[in-house]
C-alpha cells in the first residue's frame, strides 16, 4: 500500500499541472452563423456575409468589419487567436484583427497587407502605425490563397505568426498602446476589418495560454 502511494505521488510530480497547459480552443467563428458578430457601418462600409462556412467581408469605400459581441468576456493577456484568411480583391489590408490588451479600454490592431498590400505589423505603438514602428515588415500576399494567422498576446510581449513564420515579436512593456485615431476606434473590442479590400475568414479560435514562468 505504501509503495503504491509512493509511486502515485511520484507520477503526479512529473505530470504538468492543468494551469501549465493551454486550454481548449474556443470557437469565436465556426462557419455556422454570424450571430456572435455585429457589423459596424462607419459610412461607405461594405457588407459582411456568411457563405459556404466562411465570413466574407466585402470591399467597401473605407473600413468594413464586425465586432465580436462577447468581447467583454475575453482575456486581456495570456491568450492566442488563430484564424485563416484569404484576400479576394483589393490592394490594402485584408486582415485587421483588433484585440484587447492590458484593460478593456486598450486595444491594438494586427494589420496584414496594409499601405499598398504588403505592410504587416501592429498599430499603434507609441503613437506610431505598423508602417512606422518596429513591428512593421513587408510580406507578400497573393489573392485567393489561404494564410494561417496566429496572434499571441502576453502582458509584455506580442508575437505574430503567418503560416508558422514569425513576423512579429515585440516587447510592449512601458510602451504606449492604442488604436490608430479615427475610424478604427469604431471597432473596439475583438474585431475583424478590411480597408477597401474583400477577404474571406474562417476558423477563428481563441485559446487561453498558461502564464509564463517567472
Amino acid at each position: 500500500m505504501i509503495k503504491q502511494l509512493a509511486l502515485t505521488l511520484a507520477a503526479l510530480l512529473v505530470l504538468p499541472s492543468a494551469a501549465e497547459e493551454p486550454s481548449k480552443p474556443i470557437a469565436l467563428f465556426d462557419g455556422k452563423s454570424l450571430d456572435d458578430w455585429q457589423p459596424v457601418d462607419i459610412g461607405g462600409s461594405g457588407l459582411v456575409d456568411l457563405q459556404d462556412g466562411e465570413m466574407i467581408i466585402d470591399q467597401g469605400e473605407s473600413l468594413t468589419g464586425v465586432v465580436y459581441k462577447k468581447s467583454d468576456t475575453l482575456p486581456l493577456k495570456d491568450y492566442e487567436i488563430t484564424l485563416e484568411a484569404m484576400r479576394l480583391a483589393g490592394v490594402d489590408f485584408f486582415v485587421g484583427l483588433t484585440f484587447p490588451i492590458r484593460d478593456k479600454d486598450t486595444h491594438l490592431t494586427l494589420v496584414m497587407g496594409g499601405w499598398g498590400g504588403s505592410v504587416t505589423g501592429i498599430s499603434s505603438i507609441d503613437g506610431l502605425d505598423a508602417s512606422q514602428n518596429n513591428t512593421g515588415t513587408f510580406q507578400r500576399f497573393e489573392d485567393d490563397k489561404w494564410y494561417k494567422v496566429k496572434l499571441q498576446v502576453r502582458e509584455h510581449e506580442i508575437k505574430v505568426f503567418i503560416d508558422d513564420k514569425e513576423v512579429v515579436d515585440t516587447d510592449i512593456k512601458d510602451r504606449k498602446l492604442g488604436l490608430r485615431e479615427g475610424p478604427m476606434e469604431s471597432y473596439k473590442g475583438l474585431s475583424l476589418t478590411t480597408f477597401q479590400t474583400a477577404s474571406a475568414i474562417r476558423n477563428v479560435k481563441l485559446t487561453r495560454l498558461p502564464a509564463p514562468k517567472k
